[in-house]
């Protein structure tokens, strides 16, 4: 069984689904080059619990869980299995050390999840949990769970952070020819700067040391699945990909850990230099 990667991917507006652009394509690219795995723990930025809480379902259901976007998406079905018994090992991990955790028999996979899936393993063919995150905890205890589950890769599993590198919507432009905001470039290069020098300690008081980093997440929920990945990363730098930004101001860099070695053509043209 090899050693799983672990994939950190900015998931942007659910309708990324019916538009993929040069996000898509990286998704669709990383999932053909990495190893499959046995399965998918994923962790969505739009789960969130009081403490950690993991979808133990055989069924998990496809949530629509947002409103406004083309009708097109609300039919679109990710039917892959779950993974009850992943749920069981990966709360057990959590309880032991000194983080209860639980599990919910009837938790679907919200957008975060299912739409990044839907491109990086279209069969819907592997068997997928999802972790609900802490949005009221910060960085250092969502860098703590990716540590506690970090062993799952050993086990065949890929961990699956979906979240945002910058989330402000007061970033955001309409227009179709909109270039990438300069505040949101800053705080995304400083991010993979960190990460590529391994510097956590400047990475966890990012609000403070980054620049414009507080108005980059007005809010933290969407970093957070940045930090799981981080822990469960083993301190090791992260290979950047940027495909760019969305509507200006969503900076839609993925970070894979683990997979020093992977090579593909078609990921080219995502590595950022």
């Amino acid at each position: 069984m090899s050693r799983q990667p672990v994939l950190f991917v900015s998931h942007g507006a659910p309708d990324l689904l019916l538009q993929p652009g040069a996000t898509g394509r990286l998704w669709q690219a990383l999932g053909l080059a990495l190893p499959r795995p046995t399965a998918i723990l994923a962790v969505s930025a739009h789960w969130g619990s009081r403490q950690p809480r993991l979808g133990s379902t055989a069924r998990p259901a496809t949530l629509h869980d947002f409103s406004g976007f083309p009708e097109a998406l609300y039919s679109c079905q990710y039917p892959a299995p779950g993974a009850p018994e992943l749920a069981g090992r990966a709360a057990a991990l959590l309880t032991a050390a000194g983080i209860p955790a639980t599990t919910d028999p009837e938790r679907g996979l919200d957008h975060g999840a299912w739409v990044p899936l839907s491109l990086l393993h279209p069969a819907a063919d592997i068997p997928v949990c999802q972790l609900a995150l802490q949005p009221a905890a910060g960085p250092a205890w969502h860098l703590e769970l990716g540590r506690v589950l970090a062993p799952l890769r050993e086990e065949g599993v890929l961990l699956l952070a979906s979240g945002a590198l910058t989330h402000n919507f007061g970033w955001l432009s309409w227009s179709p020819t909109a270039t990438p905001y300069g505040p949101a470039e800053a705080f995304a290069d400083w991010v993979g700067e960190r990460l590529a020098r391994n510097e956590t300690a400047a990475l966890l008081d990012y609000r403070r040391s980054a620049p414009h980093g507080a108005e980059a997440h007005p809010s933290e929920e969407h970093l957070h699945p940045l930090f799981v990945a981080l822990g469960a990363g083993a301190d090791t730098p992260p290979r950047r990909f940027s495909p760019g930004f969305s509507h200006g101001g969503l900076a839609m860099d993925a970070y894979l850990w683990g997979a020093d070695a992977l090579e593909s053509d078609h990921l080219k043209e995502f590595a950022h230099v």
